[in-house]
């Protein structure tokens, strides 16, 4: 660590303890990650800590979740788990046409895209992240697949900077799969629970009717969020995406050698979830 972040440290470490919260149990690059994503403000990062802390516990009472309360997403087969990219981080892909929103949401047989969006942007704000939209699983599908990934790239335990690469497959994806909501929500968990995981998110095949979609979504993403997402759109940005990532690691279908594997396939014995 820089000599700037170690003092930063000490310095939130006696916030959060101001705060009535202890951080003994977190090393030094977990908290780093919660100053970088406050601008290394050590009251800020010490209250964005303590606010973890609490909805950790609330959320995620076992320190986990089980496949167990998950089944019907996790049945679903959305979401792939490969192995890491070039520089060690796990490769988390998700298939949006095997999503399909909860019920209570607006559907699109039945009004314009306009109107869809209209009635999103009224209606959805503001988030309370402990009472996920829709099925009560959905948010806890969210926890255990970013700390599935997270923890496939432990090498016997957490070091705290542990981070992911995303891809978000939106090819023949149609409006019964877009679920604005359930993305925006996803997006919150990763700014407020889970600073600086992610690496770099990309967006593949994203059809013209997507293109407002995602513009709605991007008006609730902080700017180093924002600035994590690539949309691939031509020849070039997808030579870059295999550069990146590595043909040993990306699945033949984005232009690498691997097989595609599916969350539950993927065995973390050293966790809870996995026994």
């Amino acid at each position: 660590m820089e000599r700037n972040q170690e003092i930063a440290v000490i310095q939130m470490r006696k916030s959060v303890e101001k705060l009535g919260s202890s951080t003994e149990k977190h090393g030094d690059l977990t908290l780093v990650r919660f100053l970088v994503a406050r601008s290394m403000d050590s009251d800020k990062a010490a209250k964005m800590f303590v606010q973890w802390q609490k909805w950790r516990a609330g959320f995620v009472p076992l320190g986990f979740i089980p496949d167990s309360e998950i089944p019907d997403e996790l049945e679903a087969r959305k979401i792939y788990l490969q192995d890491l990219s070039r520089v060690g981080y796990p490769v988390l892909i998700i298939k949006a046409n095997k999503h399909f929103p909860s019920s209570d949401h607006l559907q699109f047989k039945s009004i314009s895209l306009f109107s869809f969006l209209f009635s999103f942007f009224i209606s959805c704000t503001p988030f309370n992240l402990n009472r996920p939209i829709g099925r009560p699983s959905r948010g806890k599908f969210v926890v255990h697949l970013l700390d599935k990934t997270i923890a496939s790239s432990f090498k016997g335990r957490e070091i705290g900077n542990e981070k992911l690469v995303g891809i978000l497959d939106l090819q023949q994806i149609a409006f019964k799969n877009i679920d604005a909501r359930g993305l925006i929500t996803g997006f919150q968990f990763l700014q407020a629970y889970y600073p600086e995981r992610l690496a770099k998110l990309f967006i593949l095949n994203m059809p013209w009717f997507f293109v407002s979609v995602w513009r709605m979504v991007s008006r609730f993403l902080e700017k180093a969020t924002l600035e994590k997402v690539v949309i691939v759109t031509n020849d070039d940005e997808r030579k870059d995406l295999i550069k990146e990532i590595g043909e040993e690691t990306l699945p033949e279908e984005y232009g690498g050698r691997a097989k595609l594997v599916a969350l539950q396939d993927v065995k973390l014995s050293h966790f809870l979830w996995d026994e």
